[in-house]
């Protein structure tokens, strides 16, 4: 667990000590205005609420947003297969780097999920895929396209699936 963190913050840039910097000085802000108006119980302890609500749930998403918008980029499947005489789905695709920063790292992850005519039974097939894989691409430059190829073994499900593949990138 110490290594994730370490890991996490050793992968933080400028933009997420602003963020969190300017959410905390927020915080404080607004806990220091329900301090002052303390008189309008009603109003101060919405403000303590907002406060604590922002601090907890603005961070995560604020994060989780920034980083979609800072190191954005897409995938096109181009090709994908299930052999017979193995176990195993070959996916081949093209990542595109769409921001405007150079990605250190990417990791392209397939995860495979049931799919059903029910579209209730999908949003839960969603929540848990049954086979993931991963693989990590280094040094991607602003605006290039990297191909890549995964293998997902041991692949033995034999009904309708549905693949997603999707890249978190640094």
């Amino acid at each position: 667990m110490r290594e994730k963190i370490t890991a996490f913050i050793d992968s933080l840039i400028i933009y997420d000590y602003i963020l969190f910097g300017s959410t905390f000085l927020l915080f404080l802000l607004l806990i220091v205005l329900a301090i002052v108006i303390r008189r309008r119980l009603k109003t101060a302890l919405f403000l303590i609420f907002f406060a604590f609500l922002l601090i907890t749930v603005g961070v995560f998403e604020g994060y989780i947003v920034m980083h979609k918008f800072l190191y954005k980029n897409s995938i096109k499947i181009t090709y994908e297969k299930k052999l017979n005489f193995t176990k195993a789905v070959v996916l081949k695709g093209v990542l595109l780097n769409e921001s405007k920063f150079d990605f250190r790292m990417c990791e392209i992850s397939a995860k495979a999920y049931k799919n059903s005519t029910n579209s209730i039974k999908n949003k839960i097939y969603s929540l848990k895929p049954f086979q993931n894989m991963s693989i990590l691409e280094y040094d991607i430059k602003k605006g290039a396209k990297r191909e890549f190829k995964i293998i997902v073994e041991p692949f033995v499900y034999s009904k309708k699936y549905n693949i997603v593949v999707e890249a978190d990138c640094r």
